[in-house]
């Protein structure tokens, strides 16, 4: 450490009222740190004293009294005092061998004056040297202060304030970032690292060790930390800490907004690519500036959408993405993203051959399900809806509303997946769009609301039937197995369904209209539920 001027109890022998003085105990004591002097006449000193005075005094107060001039010198020691100066003669003509005793043992000096000194003149001399002292540490202070927040204008990373800070005291210098990193100015072996880490960690009072909290927002944002194995840490050294902590903060902050306003334009510009707004120079442009090289033309885009379970939220987004970025980069694809409020979408570009593209976005969907992370995660759920993939980078627009399409279908289906590909909902798709200009449910009572109405009056279970006897291709075998009926119950059943929609229901096109009719009428129900089967 850089040691700043402290006046000790050997400094002030050397002052002009000190010539005569002996020290008569205590030798060991002499460095001890004098910050005040205090004349003491009185016997009861508990609140006159606050650490590192020397005292004056005549021992008018215990001339006749030894036991009275232990304690004393007891009391001292207790409350830090730096050392105690006795002028003989006037009152006391010698010292206690148990007070010289005491005085050794606790290495406390004793200074004894031979004639008549004047304590006055004592005291506004060392005085003067310790406010001239206090005035040099505000002065190299303050000149650390303006130097280190001239250099904030041009500083590029925190490194450059440790070391700045390192430079001005030469202790060890340890900052923790909120990540729970921490960083060595200057740099020690781990073996020594973890001395330090387990003493920090202990968060307890030490002469040799002070700490900085660093806040943003009202949180705890970092931790500065310096050490100092051999010279306790001053005062001074204190202040230069808190000084360098507030410039941290303020770099943080400024590094934070700075990250921040890059995101902000980040999430702008890929807005605008989802928007279809760039052209394909302005593509390629944006593609160079962050490092990104792709082979081809082709790209898709995702959107995963997180859904909170119950009313916990969502744990680690942060580590989500990352998850989603190494995955999808492992399967051949360059990766942006836009985070909106519980909803992700990606842009994949591909890097390698076009013919298995899908399967590799199949065969990375699938790894996400299987990892680890996802298992373990109990706040939320994800669904995936991916777009048709476009063919030329200036048609991501067109991949993003297919997957906006994908997405919307995807929620009012029945029967969930955790993923759906756009070209993979077929009926799906053209129902979403007769959506838009017809009256699906009309269309739909118009099929099926005899079955619908009869199920609700005697709970025959008559639609679960149609559906299930569609679906084995009018095998009544099969069907009654579906349903864990015996097959007169399902001949039962079937009449009944022939006198509600014609003896021609089996028949190519009507059991085709009625299968798509099925599906309208699973789609209206998870978009309107309470509202079907209402209409007449």
């Amino acid at each position: 450490m850089k040691e700043q001027f402290q006046l000790k109890v050997l400094d002030i022998l050397k002052r002009k009222h000190f010539e005569h003085a002996a020290v008569i105990a205590g030798h060991d004591g002499l460095s001890r740190v004098v910050k005040w002097v205090h004349v003491v006449e009185v016997t009861s000193i508990r609140n006159l004293l606050k650490g590192q005075e020397l005292i004056l005094s005549t021992g008018v107060a215990w001339k006749d009294n030894s036991n009275q001039f232990v304690s004393m010198v007891k009391e001292f020691i207790d409350n830090n005092a730096a050392g105690l100066c006795i002028e003989l003669g006037t009152y006391i003509t010698d010292i206690p061998g148990e007070v010289l005793e005491l005085a050794n043992n606790q290495q406390f000096p004793i200074i004894i004056f031979q004639q008549e000194v004047p304590f006055v003149e004592i005291t506004q001399d060392i005085h003067s040297v310790i406010i001239n002292q206090q005035y040099q540490k505000i002065s190299d202070l303050e000149n650390y202060s303006q130097s280190l927040n001239k250099r904030l204008l041009t500083i590029e990373s925190h490194e450059e304030i440790l070391q700045f800070i390192f430079s001005a005291l030469d202790v060890q210098v340890i900052f923790r970032l909120k990540n729970g990193e921490y960083e060595f100015v200057p740099d020690i072996p781990p073996s020594s690292q973890a001395v330090i880490l387990e003493q920090l960690a202990k968060k307890q009072s030490d002469e040799h060790f002070a700490v900085a909290p660093i806040f943003l927002f009202g949180q705890e944002f970092a931790e500065l930390s310096i050490y100092s194995p051999d010279i306790p840490i001053s005062e001074y050294d204190l202040l230069i800490l808190d000084r360098t902590a507030t410039a941290l903060a303020q770099h943080l902050l400024r590094e934070l907004y700075v990250e921040e306003k890059k995101r902000a334009e980040e999430f702008e510009w890929l807005q605008g690519w989802l928007a279809g707004e760039h052209s394909l120079e302005d593509i390629y442009d944006y593609l160079t500036e962050n490092g990104c090289k792709t082979k081809g033309n082709e790209a898709a885009v995702l959107i995963t959408k997180l859904i909170p379970l119950k009313e916990k939220s969502i744990s680690d987004v942060t580590y989500l993405k990352l998850l989603f970025r190494s995955v999808f980069e492992q399967n051949g694809f360059t990766v942006f993203f836009v985070e909106k409020r519980n909803e992700l979408t990606f842009i994949l570009l591909n890097n390698r051959a076009k013919r298995n593209l899908k399967e590799r976005i199949k065969k990375a969907i699938v790894s996400l399900e299987e990892s680890e992370f996802i298992r373990k995660q109990g706040s939320a759920k994800f669904i995936i809806a991916a777009g048709k993939v476009s063919e030329s980078l200036c048609d991501v627009h067109k991949s993003y509303l297919t997957a906006k399409e994908t997405l919307k279908i995807q929620q009012k289906m029945t029967q969930k997946q955790s993923h759906y590909f756009y070209e993979d909902l077929h009926l799906y798709r053209l129902i979403s769009q007769l959506s838009k200009y017809t009256d699906l449910q009309e269309l739909a009572a118009e099929y099926l609301q005899p079955v619908i109405q009869y199920d609700k009056k005697y709970n025959a279970k008559l639609l679960e039937t149609l559906k299930a006897y569609l679906e084995c291709n009018g095998s009544k075998q099969e069907t009654s197995n579906k349903l864990f009926i015996v097959r007169q119950t399902l001949y039962h059943r079937l009449q009944k369904l022939e006198n509600l929609l014609g003896e021609d229901f089996m028949e190519r096109e009507k059991r085709v209209a009625i299968e798509f009719m099925l599906l309208v009428h699973d789609y209206l129900a998870a978009s309107q539920p309470g509202k079907i089967g209402q209409a007449k």
